[in-house]
């Protein structure tokens, strides 16, 4: 075997950080680097995304600040929209079968995915491709030989069939052809290193094995990388728990205030996983925060900054963080909030928050309420029959964040 050069050694290590390396770790991951460097080759770097929903959250720039990574270092990176997936539904991690998605849905949520990527990584120089480009003119005598390389047994090592077979949960014979098709997306596009977030596990080393069924002399390496936890540190981020979730969408003011709402134990998990921030510093900072020597507020204060500046300028971080310290530390209520005129029949308060787009859902509305975030002029409201009347002339406060005057 070829020694691996000190060069390449440590582009692994940089590239490993937060991620594990399958199956042999970063020493294969390391020749590979050396191979695509000697034969001036560069390593083809796969992202598959099904566009299930139309926009992104902080949790999905984990694994594209992974691909920023490599797009750096010379490789082409290849985003893999799953027209044909996505029509499908990932049922990894689910407890029953995930509903489909039409062709329409598919197209329109895909629309906005590659404005918000551009946040992060270099669009213009990503090879873009839609599997349904080759799965929907597949025969059915491929599909058939596609199937014959993968059992039954195989299948059931996955920890969701294998629970909800246990369980007496139905699985449809179709949810198996997901994880085939997305294997199968490694051999269309001949990828070398697959990257996928650690529920996508089984999913991406399938594809290793099918590459290898259908001839690949060196089947592609996975990385995964961790699932970041939402706001309230416990459920991953998902746009399902909105009330948790940081979106690429979301204003400047709404983004700093939700990172300054993020549990103390998860600072440096975020730190680690959506800034450059070395190593060596975010040791230093567990070891400040966990002897009190600094308070854990103002390490989170510059985090908000950092994670806002990316998405929204420099101008747009100082100024959310000046509402952020004039509302929430200084008690303050915005200079620009919003006035709305209210009926004259008046409306209930749960509608309201839902009107307003202060909540998702009245279910979400409740839950705030009886958590006590939700106050006419500084006082919290707990009568969620309350009927909101025209002329009363008040401040509506939901959350810590988002405010109307109620006119």
């Amino acid at each position: 075997m070829t020694e691996i050069r000190q060069e390449f050694i440590e582009q692994a290590k940089q590239l490993t950080r937060n991620a594990e390396v399958l199956p042999n770790g970063f020493e294969e991951l390391a020749a590979k680097l050396q191979h695509a460097h000697d034969t001036n080759t560069p390593l083809r770097i796969k992202l598959g995304m099904d566009p299930t929903r139309p926009d992104l959250h902080l949790g999905h720039t984990v694994v594209m600040r992974k691909l920023r990574e490599f797009q750096r270092l010379g490789h082409k990176i290849v985003l893999l929209v799953g027209g044909a997936t996505a029509m499908i539904g990932d049922p990894s991690g689910k407890s029953e079968t995930r509903p489909a998605l039409t062709k329409e849905q598919v197209e329109e949520n895909a629309k906005t995915y590659f404005d918000q990527m551009s946040k992060v990584i270099d669009i213009s120089d990503a090879e873009v491709v839609n599997n349904a480009d080759w799965l929907h003119k597949m025969s059915f005598t491929e599909l058939l030989q596609l199937a014959g390389k993968v059992t039954v047994a195989q299948m059931m090592t996955r920890d969701d069939f294998a629970k909800r077979y246990a369980e007496g949960k139905p699985i449809a014979i179709h949810e198996f052809f997901y994880p085939l098709m997305q294997a199968y997306d490694s051999v269309a596009i001949d990828s070398d290193i697959e990257l996928g977030g650690t529920d996508q596990r089984f999913n991406t080393l399938l594809g290793r094995d099918i590459q290898a069924a259908y001839g690949k002399k060196y089947p592609q390496l996975v990385m995964m990388l961790p699932l970041l936890e939402g706001t309230d540190g416990v459920v991953k981020m998902s746009k399902t728990y909105p009330e948790h979730c940081i979106s690429l969408t979301d204003s400047a003011k709404d983004m700093f205030g939700k990172l300054m709402s993020i549990p103390d134990t998860l600072i440096t998990r975020y730190y680690s996983l959506l800034t450059d921030v070395p190593l060596a510093e975010l040791i230093k900072m567990d070891e400040q925060i966990a002897s009190g020597s600094i308070n854990p507020r103002d390490i989170k204060m510059e985090l908000a900054h950092i994670i806002t500046e990316e998405y929204h300028g420099k101008e747009g971080a100082d100024k959310a963080q000046e509402d952020f310290i004039n509302v929430v530390s200084n008690k303050g209520i915005p200079d620009d909030i919003e006035s709305v005129k209210i009926e004259s029949e008046g409306v209930n308060i749960l509608d309201l928050l839902v009107r307003l787009g202060f909540v998702q859902s009245k279910g979400e509305a409740k839950r705030l309420i009886q958590g006590g975030g939700v106050k006419l002029d500084g006082e919290k409201l707990s009568d969620m029959s309350y009927m909101v009347k025209p002329n009363m002339d008040v401040v509506l406060q939901a959350g810590k964040r988002k405010f109307a005057k109620l006119v």
